[in-house]
């Protein structure tokens, strides 16, 4: 038997190349490659001469069923139940994914100990980062230290197949990572491509054969992706990444994949001295520190620069301010900063501003803020962008109690967004009396109407609309002849 070739995998795309080289030639990443011996070669084929090769002839069934799924076990933590799609399913796999210190362990442990002590099924904790008594300290600290939760610190996959692979096996069991796991049937290190799949798929496995949930904790790389093969995110059920700033005591849970409910479904947690907190109501957390508009009036008025956005996170409505400082640039190239949200959809509203409006926004520097740590991936937020940057630009502030959203063409319309009355619903429960919104089919632009909550939405069909709003003419001073744009007075 000829012996097996050694070859060299990729760690950031999984590719194979048959020599060492210094850049991957698949995902152009540098020094990514690591050797690995596979212990033995496939076979060239499985149905050479006709025959099945000793293999057995598959069942197949109606598509349609009598048997009824198992219920969903709830954890006890209803941020976390949410993003999963209303609990956890039996047999699922759950990858979850986060910058180092976000939280990560700190809310699998508080899952754990919440569904055991509630009677919910028994929890296991299995790390291969930490020792025992490091997750009795956290234990201690978070206040959950009398749940009964299993400890293990293993990393060998045959040790915890050998553990769990029984009939009164954990209903909760929690991998703190996949990349410190090995198969002793591999050659290669922990954490590489041949490791986190192997070892991934053998638990895979087990969960749906024994019918327990297992969540695998993975890390990030420098990019923010999840470290490992790719294929690791089409192996599980659901995919969840934790995000939050380090400044922000808020976090985010957010779903990216999930078999059995709804995608970009978010959970808001606060962290505290004793652990993550569920947050029920986000809105009123990311507009705490908001001036009350009665409070405005006495302080001599908002501040200019500021609206709020009525937006849509999975199946929730979430109000965030959004701040932008437009401010005379100083360098050649004037500088864009931009912080939970996308740069180029900024220098997109820009442009548009410019062209279609008239106005010089291109020409400064330009500061884009979303207050709270919370990243906005949706397009309905073009219109409190575009607002904001007007109301820089012409220190005129956005009402107080008005909320904004909508979707900007690049010919300067404003298109409809979904789900608007959920989002005005809920800026009618959280106080606010105005909506600047996009024109609706049975509406006209800039005919006020009346909402059921008694919220009055002013539609806005052109971007022109929100400037002439905006734009006092005693603040407002024409360009010289010929420039095509507007300047604001000093």
């Amino acid at each position: 038997m000829a012996k097996p070739q050694a070859r060299y995998a990729c760690q950031q795309c999984g590719a194979v190349a048959p020599k060492w080289v210094g850049r991957c030639e698949a995902c152009g990443a540098w020094n990514s490659l690591v050797e690995e011996v596979p212990r033995a070669a496939p076979p060239k084929s499985l149905a050479q001469g006709g025959s099945r090769r000793g293999g057995h002839a598959l069942d197949f069934v109606a598509l349609r069923g009598d048997s009824a799924g198992p219920p969903r076990r709830l954890t006890g933590i209803a941020e976390l139940d949410r993003v999963c799609g209303g609990g956890l399913v039996p047999g699922s796999t759950i990858l979850v994914g986060g910058d180092p210190g976000i939280g990560k362990s700190t809310l699998l442990l508080q899952a754990a100990a919440a569904l055991a002590a509630s009677g919910g099924g028994a929890a296991a904790y299995i790390t291969g980062e930490e020792a025992i008594d490091q997750i009795r300290l956290r234990a201690e600290r978070l206040g959950v230290a009398a749940s009964p939760v299993g400890l293990a610190a293993a990393s060998s996959v045959r040790d915890i197949i050998a553990a769990l692979d029984m009939a009164d096996a954990p209903d909760f069991v929690v991998i703190d990572s996949i990349q410190t796991m090995y198969l002793d049937t591999l050659d290669s290190a922990p954490g590489t491509v041949s490791q986190v799949r192997g070892a991934a798929q053998e638990l895979i496995g087990l969960a749906k054969r024994r019918g327990f949930v297992v969540v695998l904790v993975g890390h990030v790389t420098k990019e923010g992706l999840i470290a490992g093969p790719r294929v690791l995110e089409h192996m599980v059920d659901t995919v969840l990444y934790f995000e939050g700033e380090r400044g922000h005591q808020f976090r985010i849970l957010r779903a990216v994949k999930n078999r059995f409910g709804a995608t970009d479904e978010i959970g808001v947690f606060e962290m505290s001295d004793r652990g993550l907190v569920e947050v029920p109501n986000p809105s009123a957390l990311f507009l705490a520190d908001r001036v009350e508009p009665g409070a405005a009036e006495e302080a001599g008025g908002r501040t200019a620069g500021a609206a709020v956005f009525a937006g849509i996170e999975g199946t929730r409505p979430v109000l965030v301010e959004v701040q932008a400082l437009v401010a005379p640039s100083l360098l050649g190239t004037p500088r864009r900063a931009v912080v939970g949200w996308d740069s180029t959809r900024l220098a997109m509203i820009t442009a548009v501003l410019d062209t279609r409006c008239g106005l010089s926004v291109g020409a400064n520097d330009i500061y884009l803020n979303i207050a709270g740590g919370l990243r906005i991936v949706e397009p309905a937020a073009d219109l409190a962008v575009a607002a904001a940057l007007v109301s820089a630009l012409t220190e005129t502030p956005v009402p107080a109690d008005t909320v904004v959203f909508g979707e900007i063409g690049l010919s300067g319309r404003v298109r409809p967004v979904a789900h608007a009355d959920l989002r005005l619903k809920e800026a009618a429960k959280l106080g606010f009396a105005e909506a600047w919104i996009p024109v609706r089919p049975a509406a006209r632009a800039g005919r006020a109407e009346k909402t059921g909550d008694g919220l009055t939405t002013r539609p806005i069909g052109h971007l022109s609309e929100l400037v002439a709003r905006l734009s006092p003419p005693s603040k407002r001073r024409f360009a010289p002849p010929g420039a095509g744009r507007i300047a604001v007075a000093p």
